[in-house]
């Protein structure tokens, strides 16, 4: 039988393991022992395997976001230089009604306010985050209950 990822969650029978080597007839045979080792054994390979197919799975999504965050990255730059030069662009058009410095200076004060609208806004959003997680606390509380249950 094949898994859901498409390899064999049972390994195939050999010498030291005899899971799947044993005809319908022999089944009784078997210790419960080599039953429970047998189903231990084949619960370690499947957990192995389920987590290098996770550590797999979780590099290649690394890569596609490192490649992701590079290319925010320069488009960040890229978004600055523009900010930049549109800011002295308009500054130099002011400058036509007026002098150079009062230009530059209202260019200054215009993101300035900007600055000021996006910081706020910013402390706002941070002020309404949650960092104490409490779906996960609630989960976590849930599973120790459990496993106390299980021992008692």
């Amino acid at each position: 039988m094949t898994g859901t990822q498409g390899y064999d969650p049972v390994p195939p029978a050999s010498p030291t393991n005899p899971v799947g080597s044993h005809v319908a007839g022999e089944e009784g045979e078997r210790s419960l022992g080599q039953i429970v080792g047998d189903l231990s054994h084949d619960l370690t390979t499947l957990v192995k395997q389920e987590l290098e197919l996770a550590r797999t799975e979780l590099k290649e999504e690394a890569a596609k976001a490192g490649k992701g965050a590079g290319m925010l990255g320069g488009a960040g730059v890229s978004g600055l230089l523009a900010l930049i030069l549109g800011s002295f662009a308009l500054a130099y058009l002011l400058d036509n009604w007026m002098p150079v410095e009062l230009a530059f200076l209202i260019v200054t004060i215009l993101w300035a306010i900007v600055g000021a609208v996006l910081a706020a806004r910013g402390r706002k959003e941070l002020k309404n985050t949650n960092p104490q997680l409490p779906e996960t606390q609630q989960t976590l509380k849930e599973d120790a209950a459990w496993a106390r249950a299980q021992k008692s």
